[in-house]
């Protein structure tokens, strides 16, 4: 990942000062796991279905929103094979496959304090990769209950007014949806 990272052309202000924090912090001890408490890599999944018009998105129990999906690399270096995975544990679906090869986003998201499984989680940042990936959206979705409320195709514009995050809505999904337009 540390190639990737260095290989990657940041898209605009942001990604350039993530990508500078993110090459900062690679090498860390545990930063591929939650052991690192202050901050550890995770991966997202902007899912397009296959007329490249809609986006999967799952209605997520600790956010309480729409939003896109993944996870944890939880020690994992290969950081498609996590995506891959966490797409197809959170959807349901068997037939993905990645538009990119290399990360198509990284931003790095900060994570409010939180019960999960019973536990207080405190705040944290993810270190966020990014990857563009397309799936049928003819196929049956299926909720993954300890995690998700729904999981729903909507169209780029409804994609924003969906979550009720504002600022993953200003600040990252806004940017995926208008790096889209610029490939497809």
């Amino acid at each position: 990942m540390k190639q990737q990272l260095l290989n990657y052309q940041p898209f605009n202000e942001q990604e350039e000062k993530d990508k500078e924090f993110l090459l900062k912090v690679i090498d860390q001890k545990d930063v591929l796991t939650r052991k690192s408490k202050g901050g550890h890599f995770t991966v997202s999944c902007w899912v397009l279905n296959q007329s490249h018009d809609k986006v999967l998105m799952c209605y997520h129990k600790i956010y309480n929103s729409w939003c896109w999906l993944g996870g944890h690399v939880d020690g994992q270096k290969d950081f498609k094979k996590v995506a891959l995975k966490e797409f197809q544990e959170e959807s349901g679906l068997k037939h993905v496959k990645f538009l990119m090869d290399d990360p198509f986003s990284i931003e790095i998201l900060t994570v409010n304090g939180h019960i999960k499984n019973g536990a207080y989680v405190s705040s944290h940042l993810h270190y966020n990769i990014t990857y563009l990936m397309e799936a049928n959206d003819q196929e049956t979705l299926t909720i993954k209950e300890d995690e998700n409320k729904g999981l729903q195709w909507f169209g780029f514009e409804e994609a924003l007014k969906a979550s009720t995050e504002p600022w993953l809505v200003e600040n990252v999904y806004k940017k995926l949806n208008k790096k889209i337009k610029m490939i497809f």
